[in-house]
């Protein structure tokens, strides 16, 4: 993966979901959300006039770093799930899905950069890391219908 020209890409279209300046993650070892204002971090060699890019380039050599690609929200009763990336989606899903992939609060998609590499992990994340157990949690890859959807929207948005 080419991760300079990826967080450029998810950042041109990420505003249906997400505040470009404030797309990404640092996520620590233990998965738990650290900060997503990237334009104020101090340190990891960032220069005053560095861009959004650079700057996260130079953190993700020291930090693991989440890309969110949209948002995902289920709905009980009716088993769905609704998508929110560069196109909606509505998904309905079987009962076996619902139970694996569900979650009561909203929660952003997309992909784990481990730290300085351009390996990723498909997960997700809550919406915002005010909480004390805000944390990245992988999505477990199955052949349903659902986690194939989430892959080929992220497929469709990682540049390689």
């Amino acid at each position: 993966m080419n991760l300079s020209e990826t967080i450029k890409n998810i950042r041109a279209t990420c505003n249906n979901y997400v505040d470009p300046d404030l797309l990404a993650f640092i996520i620590d070892d233990d998965n738990y959300m650290g900060t997503n204002n990237i334009l104020e971090i101090e340190g990891y060699d960032i220069q005053k006039n560095d861009s959004y890019e650079d700057r996260l380039l130079k953190i993700a050599k020291k930090e693991n770093i989440f890309l969110p690609i949209g948002m995902m929200t289920f709905m009980p009763i009716l088993n769905e799930c609704d998508i929110f990336s560069v196109e909606d989606y509505n998904l309905q899903l079987t009962q076996e899905e619902f139970d694996k992939y569900s979650d009561e609060e909203e929660k952003l998609f997309g992909i784990l950069i481990k730290k300085d590499s351009n390996e990723y992990i498909i997960g997700k994340t809550d919406v915002c890391s005010c909480s004390v157990d805000a944390s990245f949690e992988e999505l477990e890859k199955t052949e349903s219908e659902f986690y194939k959807k989430i892959k080929e929207i992220i497929d469709s948005k990682v540049i390689y």
